[in-house]
């Protein structure tokens, strides 16, 4: 036997579900000019940021292999590099302040630290040669 409260309760259910399910179907439309507005941002970020400097370090063996922030494994032996904000697949070049050697690494990672701009992989950091000294002042701008 169905109890009455039951029923009531049941219909009271399917009676609040009925927008939620109306309604998912269709998806929400972007505002007219929005799509433009993106790539006009995204093209004005690249010649309003001129760079900046400060402090990297790097990363490897632990990570090698874990996913990154944005989705790809970490290579340590990869140019690659995290950065508190920029956008991922950002190519920037990292060059070291004291010897002026640089290398062009690509974003791909986040990095949480307030004391540092960067963490380079493991390759990247190599080839600036910082490897020794494990933290260096460096200066980023665009590639």
């Amino acid at each position: 036997m169905i109890r009455p409260y039951f029923v009531t309760f049941a219909a009271g259910a399917a009676l609040m579900l009925l927008p939620v399910a109306a309604s998912a179907d269709r998806a929400p439309r972007p505002k007219p000019g929005t799509e433009r507005q993106a790539e006009a941002s995204s093209e004005n970020f690249r010649f309003q940021w001129a760079g900046q400097n400060g402090k990297a370090s790097y990363y490897g063996k632990a990570h090698h292999g874990k996913r990154t922030a944005s989705g790809a494994r970490f290579d340590q032996n990869a140019m690659t590099a995290a950065h508190p904000w920029l956008p991922f697949g950002t190519r920037i070049r990292v060059t070291h302040a004291a010897t002026g050697r640089s290398v062009v690494v690509v974003i791909n990672d986040r990095l949480p630290s307030k004391r540092r701009v960067l963490d380079l992989s493991l390759g990247a950091a190599q080839a600036l040669g910082i490897i020794r000294q494990g933290v260096a002042t460096v200066e980023i701008t665009l590639a």
